[in-house]
């Protein structure tokens, strides 16, 4: 193949451009905000789950305690009946008089045991609410800082978008004065060679792979027309003879 060597030369300008490119999509990619806000995803949704076990702690403590309330009540109730009808002296017999004054005593001791139940449920409660209200906020603080860390993200990925974007027309506009034959083997070169398809014979070493060349390879080189274009005998990148090159 051949080529003039101005279009060779500006073959490596579109190399310089890929490789920018290359470069902002690896970037792109790896964000350390990426990691970041993956790792604050997770936080957040581990709290959450606190959050929502602590409320359905604080909401069942809730109904424990009214249903506890209740039966206090009751019992409460029937006591005060049961002094009452001893207090009017509606019950006269001694037998019954006594069995009367017994469920007293039983329910006084049940009100005080039911009472301490009560207590029990009400710290409890007291405690999911505390939790409730310290996990809502830590909820309020990793969704704070998953949004910064959001917010940071896409500043940084419109920067780099930008960037890709002119970088991207430069390329468009210097692959428009190449060659269609050479830029195609270039691309294809650039698809086998991870990412790199024409590399700067520079003092005798291809700049492709980093090997020296031997001395026949300089030689065959040396001797080649300007415009032809020549590839490494290692990599098989396509070589630009540049002053530098010590041919």
């Amino acid at each position: 193949m051949n080529a003039e060597p101005a279009d060779q030369i500006r073959l490596l300008d579109v190399q310089a451009l890929d490789v920018r490119l290359t470069q902002l999509a690896h970037r792109r990619a790896n964000l350390p905000e990426h990691a970041e806000i993956e790792s604050l995803t997770a936080d957040l949704a581990q709290v959450r789950d606190l959050l929502v076990a602590a409320r359905t702690e604080e909401s069942d403590t809730a109904r424990e305690q009214t249903k506890a309330e209740q039966d206090v009540d009751q019992v409460r109730k029937r006591a005060a009946r049961d002094q009452q009808r001893l207090d009017t002296g509606a019950v006269t017999s001694p037998r019954d008089l006594e069995n009367l004054q017994k469920e007293i005593a039983s329910l006084a001791r049940r009100q005080s045991d039911l009472e301490d139940v009560v207590l029990e449920i009400m710290e409890r409660r007291e405690s999911a609410q505390e939790r409730a209200a310290e996990l809502a906020r830590r909820v309020e603080s990793v969704q704070a800082r998953t949004d910064e860390a959001v917010a940071r993200r896409d500043a940084a990925l419109a920067g780099i978008d930008t960037e890709a974007a002119s970088v991207t027309r430069e390329r468009q506009a210097v692959a428009a004065t190449i060659p269609e034959a050479l830029l195609k083997l270039y691309d294809k070169l650039r698809g086998q060679q991870g990412g790199v398809g024409a590399a700067r014979l520079y003092q005798r070493r291809c700049e492709g792979c980093r090997l020296e060349l031997n001395i026949t390879e300089v030689n065959e080189i040396r001797q080649a027309p300007a415009d032809e274009v020549v590839r490494c005998e290692n990599c098989r990148r396509i070589l630009v003879r540049t002053p530098e090159s010590g041919l």
